[in-house]
């Protein structure tokens, strides 16, 4: 059996078990995808081979990137290698690699001397401070948050992030690039 021959065997165990995972019946399935019953079955049980057409729409339904369908290729080194960005004084590490929707980044603000320049763009923010003073200005506001403390944001309002002292500041930063949110889902009572 070749690799490929083994990866093509994996797909149908690999999709069942998605399904599985999330409750969904082959009929609901069929119905989202407009993929038939039988074609469904044929794909999990491995008697139909799979092919693009097949797998973005289901990519698609259970919202994972299309290679986890397919299975990731096995590497010699597991260890992810983020490679950060130095800009303006501030660094970010990517901590998300989806395209598209929310990205999530460690960003380290070096302390400025200059005067802090406003800034908008497309898109949300929502920061947390991580370790250090993070001043924010958000239009004609000025705050000062701590570790442990979060703001979020429209970027369409002007705004500005810096460390408030000598000291760099840490963030942990989740941005969406046309708006999304971060949503809560359980508030403290």
């Amino acid at each position: 059996m070749t690799h490929i021959d083994r990866v093509l065997t994996a797909i149908g165990p690999r999709l069942r078990a998605l399904r599985l995972q999330r409750g969904i019946t082959l009929a609901a399935l069929s119905q989202t995808t407009g993929i038939s019953e039988s074609t469904l079955s044929r794909l999990e049980s491995g008697g139909r081979k799979a092919n693009l057409e097949l797998l973005l729409p289901l990519a698609h339904v259970y919202r994972v990137p299309l290679d986890e369908l397919v299975g990731a290729p096995e590497t010699g080194d597991p260890r992810v290698h983020l490679r950060p960005v130095t800009h303006d004084g501030m660094t970010y590490v990517p901590l998300s690699r989806r395209p598209g929707g929310l990205h999530a980044h460690k960003l380290v603000i070096s302390p400025s001397s200059g005067e802090p320049e406003l800034n908008i763009h497309e898109g949300y923010e929502w920061i947390y401070v991580l370790d250090g003073r993070l001043r924010l200005l958000l239009g004609e506001r000025s705050l000062l948050l701590t570790p442990g403390e979060v703001a979020e944001f429209d970027t369409h309002v002007p705004h500005w992030l810096g460390a408030d002292d000598d000291q760099p500041v840490e963030l942990l930063v989740i941005f969406g690039k046309q708006g999304e949110r971060a949503h809560l889902r359980a508030r403290p009572a």
